[in-house]
Formats: structure tokens, C-alpha cells, sequence
């Protein structure tokens, strides 16, 4: 089936405001590697009401869908950091260059004051741009049973390998 190409076009909603600054050192999936680390989501209130966040209280992790703005170019296979150093193809990872760079982090809400939110287990740069926020919902989000392919084949106890070792 052949569609032609029409254009998404998104506007964020507002911007990630975390520790890290650069790409390299920034936890990849930290709630999978122990990072903690506070951050705020700053949300526009000229385009978001307060009301939007309204029932928030009580919901203990949300998921955050961001706009990877500062990704290099992507390819079909990628090395990911963690297990044997084999080209995976890319929708097979969680690789931050994609053809679409829409990131997917779950992190830990620990408040809301106004239109941000304050957050633990950030997994984005600073100034990362916000698409949207859903609760978390563990009947519907997690499936302890499913399998993750050639990613369980990696021993629980692996390194991450830093991408820019490619010797390794």
C-alpha cells in the first residue's frame, strides 16, 4: 500500500528541565539502570491550563513523549549499548535516531506545582521539547511476561557499553 507522505506537524507543549546537557552521560533508559535524578517539566502555560493537569495527585509515574531534537541521523541498524556488540535493526532497540525522533520516557511524578511538574528518573536532555504526558497505568502498561527478543539474551548483570567505544 502506497501513502503518500503528508507532514505531522506538533507543537510542544512545553520543555524538560534536567541535569544533563550533553548526550553522552545521560542515563539511557534510567529507571532500567538506577538513575534518580530530579527534573521539572515546564509546561507552557500560555497553551496549557492548569486544568489540564488536574487529577494528576495520586498518579505515581507518567509516561513523557518528547521530541529528540538533538539525535544525529539515523540508520536501519544500529549497535545498542548493552549485549553483544551485533547491528540490530533500529525498531528492534530503543535507539534515540530514529526516523521519527519521538522519545518515550516513564518517569516518577513527585508533585505538581502549577504547570510543572517535578519529576525523578529523567532520561532527557535539558531543553528537551514535550509532546504530550499520559499516566502511567500498570494494568495496561505493564507486561511482566512478554518476551523482548534478542535483548533477553543479554545477562541481567551487563555492562552498558558507552557508544563512542567502538572497539568494544
Amino acid at each position: 500500500m502506497n501513502q503518500p507522505a503528508t507532514p505531522c506537524i506538533f507543537q510542544p507543549i512545553g520543555w524538560v528541565r534536567s541535569p544533563y546537557t550533553r548526550r553522552f552521560g545521560t542515563p539511557q533508559q534510567a529507571s532500567a539502570v538506577g538513575s534518580d535524578a530530579g527534573a521539572r517539566l515546564e509546561l507552557d502555560g500560555a497553551r496549557i491550563p492548569e486544568d489540564a493537569l488536574a487529577d494528576l495527585e495520586g498518579v505515581e509515574r507518567i509516561w513523557v513523549l518528547s521530541f529528540l531534537d538533538r539525535g544525529g541521523t539515523w540508520s536501519a541498524r544500529v549497535r545498542p549499548p548493552r549485549g553483544s556488540r551485533e547491528l540490530r535493526g533500529v525498531f528492534a532497540t530503543r535507539s534515540p535516531d530514529r526516523p521519527n525522533p519521538i522519545g518515550l520516557s516513564a518517569v516518577r511524578l513527585l508533585g505538581v506545582a502549577g504547570c510543572t511538574l517535578h519529576v525523578r528518573g529523567i532520561d532527557l536532555l535539558d531543553g528537551t521539547p514535550i509532546l504530550d504526558i499520559k499516566p502511567y497505568v500498570p494494568y495496561a502498561d505493564a507486561f511482566p511476561a512478554a518476551r523482548a527478543g534478542w535483548i533477553d539474551e543479554i545477562p541481567a548483570g551487563a555492562p552498558q557499553i558507552a557508544r563512542y567505544f567502538p572497539t568494544r
